[in-house]
């Protein structure tokens, strides 16, 4: 398989588990990544996101490890994801996402 087939098979793969995460839900990169088969790919999954170009695609979703935006906070990218999360129900907390009805800490209940 030609190396640009295999890439955009494998964004792809990335995308499709991305469209699976219901509305009001949320997914680390590493987790999206795990989804797929692609062992310590959560770099892998955050470039493909990052070349995106489908608006439909709910990139907003996808958090860094510990719930938090991977943007710089006050970016226009930062500032979109969290408009997107907090339509969708989620509290913030700075850049991490709270869930209400948990523990404090997001990163201790979802990632360990």
């Amino acid at each position: 398989m030609p190396i640009l087939s295999a890439v955009v098979e494998l964004d792809q793969r990335i995308f499709a588990a991305v469209r699976a995460i219901s509305h009001g839900q949320i997914a680390s990169y590493g987790g999206v990544a795990t989804q797929i088969g692609l062992t310590r790919g959560a770099r892998r999954v955050a470039r493909a996101l990052g070349n995106n170009h489908d608006a439909s695609l709910p990139w907003h979703r996808v958090l860094r490890a510990g719930g938090r935006i991977a943007f710089a906070k006050g970016s226009a990218e930062f500032d979109e994801q969290a408009r997107r999360l907090v339509a969708e129900g989620h509290q913030l907390r700075g850049s991490q996402v709270v869930v209400v009805g948990l523990a404090d800490s997001l990163d201790a209940q979802l990632w360990g």
